[in-house]
């Protein structure tokens, strides 16, 4: 077989599953890893041969796929702020409107130096990785409540050459910080039970409910909880920030008010508000 009866044979499986544009998104990912072309070396070489061994990896990811397993999951990795991530069941796959906060958190603080920041509920790392990259001798500490999601991260803070202290805690077991931070940051669990069935397949079937899901009765529950430690753990002017659920945007701002923040409400790319900040 060759490469463009290949990509043919691809589109022709997955076509009842998936819109073209990801269709051919997954080809050209799935082609990098295992037939190292990029989309220039298979647009000059479509006629390229395929071996047994590269046709049955596609096979596998073709029967994956179809159940909507996660391609990233499928690859092992993905792109996060211009970094590579290990990824698998125990972690989020990293979203782009979290490298929007992250994004904003950088511009608030370009020029600063020696920061002491606290990541939230870390996963894969992202977030905390992202930022100990990019914010010149920052002391950049994780804690998340799952040990499989810390040894991935503490996997990608090596990759990525950066330093994190990773602790195993429930933050909502924590009732007080032992240090003081000038940021604290968190992308919590915030989905509730009644918003599923907007979830896509491969979120719900796959991704780890841990680090999704609240309850109807209670979704503000993580907030709360890191609002709280983050009004006696922050150094004088620190900042709180957080990702959130765009549909109780304007409750998770009154609630940092009530612990005497000052909240500003950012909007995504999309135009919902899904950023919170917190100066205290």
């Amino acid at each position: 077989m060759q490469v463009k009866e290949l990509k043919i044979k691809f589109q022709e499986e997955l076509k009842e599953e998936y819109p073209q544009e990801e269709i051919v998104s997954f080809f050209n990912l799935l082609a990098e890893e295992y037939l190292g072309m990029n989309r220039l070396q298979m647009a000059i070489q479509p006629e390229r041969e395929i071996s047994k061994a590269e046709n049955a990896n596609f096979e596998a990811a073709f029967q994956k796929l179809k159940n909507h397993y996660p391609v990233q999951y499928i690859l092992g990795e993905t792109e996060f702020f211009g970094l590579i991530f290990q990824v698998n069941e125990a972690v989020l796959i990293p979203r782009p409107e979290t490298e929007e906060l992250v994004q904003w958190i950088l511009e608030d603080h370009s020029s600063a130096e020696n920061l002491k920041i606290l990541d939230i509920g870390t996963g894969s790392g992202c977030i905390a990785i992202a930022l100990a990259k990019h914010l010149k001798n920052a002391e950049v500490f994780a804690i998340d409540v799952s040990k499989k999601a810390l040894e991935t991260a503490s996997i990608n803070a090596e990759n990525n050459d950066v330093k994190i202290t990773f602790m195993e805690k429930n933050v909502l077991e924590i009732n007080k910080l032992d240090q003081h931070f000038d940021i604290i940051v968190s992308n919590p669990p915030y989905v509730r039970e009644l918003e599923k069935k907007q979830m896509q397949r491969n979120v719900l079937d796959f991704e780890p409910e841990l680090a999704l899901y609240v309850g109807d009765e209670n979704p503000l529950v993580f907030y709360k909880t890191i609002t709280k430690l983050a009004e006696n753990s922050l150094r004088p002017s620190g900042k709180l920030y957080f990702e959130i659920n765009q549909y109780l945007a304007e409750e998770t701002g009154n609630l940092l008010k009530m612990h005497n923040f000052k909240p500003c409400l950012k909007k995504d790319i999309f135009g919902n508000y899904r950023m919170l900040k917190g100066t205290f």
